[in-house]
């Protein structure tokens, strides 16, 4: 659909009244249910923690699943605070000992591996947990930055395990140790300051029961079973995802530090302190790829929540960057904040066209990105809510600093046509397209999606490179499928985001770290002085020292360009009048136990 007609679409739902609320929503003794609905635009790959690197998945196992931390939901700048840990860790003053106490009557919710009796998470899960991940049957998409960590003796584990085909969970471990029943201590092999965020991940370091892994095996991505809010009630992939309120889940109620400035914060503390959570009965997922349809489902109050307003609708939704008084005069409620994330594409530097690290292969990648031009991704497929990038450093991080500038963020033709023309990209046959220097033709095979917003970023994309006569040719498929596809290095070039979980940039720059390959690094790029920084400045606590080391990592990502940064997004989120409490957490994905709903403003039948 074009943008008039999407204009169009928006005028004429905006004029709408407020439809029913489904019957669906309604228990059978009318009482009003309290249901979240809205959709994700990407489907979901499953939800066995460790397996998982997308986004839209965390999301769901952050809200099944309870990690020893988390973030307080409305503190600014973020504060961590315990989950399923009692306090926050005791620390050693070298950052290489965690030392952690369990609450205790904290309860997985209820299933056929627990024999029927209720399963307490002890110190024994957190051992388990962890060490799955170094499992060779778990694929773990977070083995790279979990070895990174150093947990002692479990990379040895791991060695162990590939040699012999079986990972020994009952083999201590000097790395992570069982001292009673609820207190569990971590020995890392170096300093790791900022180790207590990786407790604090959510649906990624997740504590599961050993029983229900061991049930479920190779199916265990389909059977989540965790101590969080929410349980998992049907799931139809790709399609429809219902959780409910987990009757299992531990008596836990509305605490939270608001900052003092801010009214919307206070007003929302206010009204919910010491409530029990979570304060919805049931959440409603669905997979919408296509903006229209996601978008037209909240207007008809199909949906309490849109996440991430898409793009194409901005103008007419948050003219000047506020609501529509159409909009605001049905009570909709608009947030509207820069996103901890960054938009990206790589080349694939094993390929045989793109990749490599010889002058011509890098001007080759270099002149494609300064022939893309940011500042219309901005203007037009993002519509102003968004900043063009300088590297994988991200807003709201504590490293960011807005004023940085680096050739990642620049955009020359003229000079990328030098490039071109210096290292031998010419048009020998005179049909407009460059050929390789050996003479052979230069096709740049570029992944990508179906939906109306990745068409517009596509048009921006082969624009530009048409501009400087570098053919482009689109290869449209599934999300999960790229992925997978991407790890194991078969894609030449893609784009895709990457969001903080953490107040931290620093886990970015894995994307570029050699011992990454076909995990975070789907470049699959390796220089030796970048390995060094990065394993640099993983052990200083925060400051100007590691700041000066991530900035000469973004440069030397410039030097070879296997990444061009393009954007960081300004998220617009939308909840209907009905929707009580919701503001977007810089880095948190476990919002869903902190939203209620007004039954009294729930459109009349």
């Amino acid at each position: 659909m074009n943008i008039k007609n999407w204009a169009q679409a928006i005028s004429l739902c905006l004029a709408l009244g407020a439809a029913s609320y489904p019957a669906s929503a309604q228990s059978p003794t009318n009482s009003p249910q309290k249901v979240f609905r809205y959709a994700f635009p990407i489907a979901e790959t499953g939800f066995d923690p460790p397996q998982l690197s997308d986004l839209y998945s965390r999301i769901v196992t952050a809200n099944i699943f309870e990690a020893l931390y988390g973030y307080d939901y409305l503190a600014r700048p973020a504060k961590v605070v315990p989950v399923i840990a009692e306090s926050l860790p005791e620390i050693s003053p070298d950052f290489r000992t965690y030392t952690i106490k369990l609450k205790r009557g904290v309860h997985f919710s209820d299933d056929p591996a627990f024999g029927g009796k209720k399963r307490e998470v002890t110190a024994n899960d957190v051992v388990y947990s962890f060490k799955r991940f170094y499992d060779p049957v778990t694929k773990s998409q977070q083995l790279s930055s979990m070895l990174e960590e150093g947990i002692a003796g479990l990379e040895e584990a791991n060695k162990r395990a590939i040699e012999t085909g079986k990972f020994d969970y009952d083999a201590p471990v000097e790395g992570i140790k069982v001292l009673d029943k609820y207190t569990v201590q971590f020995n890392l092999n170096r300093p790791r300051p900022r180790f207590i965020y990786t407790l604090a991940d959510a649906g990624g370091t997740s504590i599961v029961a050993r029983e229900v892994v061991e049930k479920y095996g190779p199916s265990i991505m389909e059977h989540p079973v965790g101590t969080g809010a929410f349980m998992l009630s049907e799931w139809r992939r790709a399609s429809k995802i219902t959780l409910v309120k987990n009757p299992n889940y531990h008596e836990t109620y509305y605490t939270a530090d608001p900052p003092a400035n801010d009214a919307k914060a206070q007003a929302i503390y206010a009204r919910l302190k010491g409530k029990r959570l979570p304060l919805v009965d049931k959440v409603e997922v669905s997979i919408i790829e296509e903006p229209q349809p996601r978008w037209l489902a909240f207007l008809n109050d199909e949906h309490e929540f849109v996440e991430r307003l898409p793009y194409a609708y901005a103008p007419e939704v948050v003219p000047q960057n506020k609501l529509a008084p159409k909009l605001a005069k049905r009570g909709m409620q608009l947030e509207r904040v820069p996103l901890s994330d960054v938009t990206f594409m790589y080349w694939n530097m094993t390929h045989k066209v793109t990749g490599g690290y010889t002058p011509e292969k890098v001007a080759l990648r270099r002149a494609m990105a300064l022939a893309y031009e940011g500042s219309a991704e901005v203007k037009m497929p993002r519509r102003g809510q968004a900043i063009v990038a300088q590297g994988p450093i991200m807003p709201r991080t504590g490293s960011y600093d807005p004023n940085f500038r680096s050739e990642m963020g620049t955009y020359d033709r003229a000079r990328a046509i030098a490039l071109l023309d210096m290292y031998g990209y010419k048009d020998r046959d005179g049909d407009g397209w460059r050929e390789q220097p050996n003479g052979e033709p230069l096709v740049i095979e570029y992944y990508s999606l179906s939906s109306a917003d990745y068409r517009e970023l596509d048009e921006i994309f082969k624009k530009n490179m048409d501009a400087i006569g570098v053919k482009v040719v689109l290869k449209i498929g599934k999300w999960p499928d790229h992925l997978k596809n991407a790890r194991s290095g078969k894609l030449q070039m893609w784009a895709l985001g990457l969001s903080a979980s953490t107040p931290d940039s620093g886990p970015s720059f894995a994307y570029g770290y050699g011992k990454s390959w076909g995990e975070d690094n789907l470049a699959y790029f390796k220089n030796a002085k970048y390995d060094e920084l990065y394993e640099k400045q993983s052990v200083l606590p925060n400051g100007p020292e590691r700041d000066a080391m991530l900035r000469e990592m973004v440069r030397i990502l410039v030097a070879y360009m296997p990444y061009k940064y393009r954007t960081h997004r300004i998220g617009i989120d939308l909840t209907q009048p009905w929707v009580v409490g919701y503001m977007r957490h810089p880095f948190a994905r476990d919002f869903w136990r902190y939203i209620d709903i007004d039954t009294d403003k729930l459109p009349k039948k």
